[in-house]
């Protein structure tokens, strides 16, 4: 009973002491990581401090100290808002399908790649599919409105498909999510297979080659050794998705959406772009926000307590 506290007082200061020590036997390394840790600090942490207008009725020229305390007057209005469940809705459906179609693409695409021999081709290949990732929003977003034009190839495939008469898609309510999910993916999943790829190089190539002895097919080692080989780092990037399911990209939708679509496009983070910048309604804006902050958090929490108790697997 007497060694218990010494054990517990040795692991309070344990780590601090390996961190010093750390940072002494390696100093380089630590300024290496210094300008990161002040990005995040300064860009991430401090403005943080800001969310607290959302329980003032805030005013540029005020101040925070100086402006009205509201409570949570802001976040009641929200929820009273008539676009809060379109913008509810609209957001959750376009992540769904996010999630359904874009999550599994990359590993798929992944698992292909690592079953070409040719390393010519595979490099070609990973170098054609990485591109859309550095082409500016803007170019990616006039490509798309280009191909959904009448005269685009996508609106000439459908009508060729299905003869529905040539028009522009994008002014459409109902064609602007399907849309949308399939930009996001023709533009992501060539960067986001690079992590998948890695794990998947990483597996042991000794098992590859007893599967073959004992008779495996291609397609029985991939669901055999693939597949459980890569599943921790597809949970853990799984856990992440979901920590980001009221969360979109208010720039390509905002260069996508029209007013003959805001019923299905007009998501969170544009309503938001739309009330703080446009109306200046600064207060309201940052209410919203905190408000699909909160929710993502908490998605984030019951995902990775879901995920260790189902396979051991999580973020901490």
């Amino acid at each position: 009973m007497s060694r218990k506290p010494v054990k517990m007082a040795a692991s309070k200061y344990s780590y601090p002491r390996r961190l010093i020590r750390n940072i002494k036997s390696h100093p380089l390394l630590y300024l290496m990581i210094l300008p990161v840790i002040v990005y995040y600090l300064v860009y991430h942490y401090y403005p943080m401090y800001g969310m607290i207008i959302a329980f003032y009725d805030y005013v540029p020229i005020k101040g925070i100290k100086k402006s009205d305390f509201v409570g949570l007057e802001h976040f009641r209005s929200f929820l009273g808002d008539p676009y809060f469940f379109r913008t509810m809705k609209n957001t959750l459906t376009i992540n769904l399908w996010l999630l359904l179609f874009g999550f599994p693409f990359p590993i798929l695409f992944a698992i292909l790649l690592n079953e070409l021999k040719s390393v010519k081709l595979r490099k070609l290949t990973q170098t054609i599919t990485y591109m859309p990732h550095f082409i500016s929003t803007v170019v990616i977003c006039g490509l798309m409105k280009d191909f959904c034009s009448e005269k685009g190839v996508i609106m000439t495939i459908i009508s060729t498909l299905t003869g529905m008469e040539p028009d522009n898609l994008f002014s459409r309510a109902e064609w602007f999510q399907p849309l949308y999910v399939v930009m996001c993916i023709w533009q992501e999943f060539g960067w986001d297979s690079i992590i998948y790829y890695a794990a998947v190089t990483g597996i042991d190539q000794e098992l590859y080659e007893a599967a073959e002895i004992d008779g495996a097919n291609r397609f029985n080692k991939i669901f055999h050794i693939t597949l459980p080989g890569i599943s921790s780092t597809v949970v853990v990037l799984l856990i992440m998705r979901i920590g980001n399911m009221m969360t979109l990209g208010w720039d390509k939708i905002l260069l996508l959406y029209n007013a003959m679509t805001y019923k299905t496009s007009d998501v969170i983070s544009t309503y938001v772009y739309r009330i703080g910048l446009t109306n200046f309604q600064y207060s309201f804006a940052t209410a919203v926000g905190f408000f699909n902050s909160v929710i993502n958090f908490t998605l984030l929490i019951l995902a990775n307590t879901v995920s260790k108790k189902v396979n051991e697997t999580s973020l901490w």
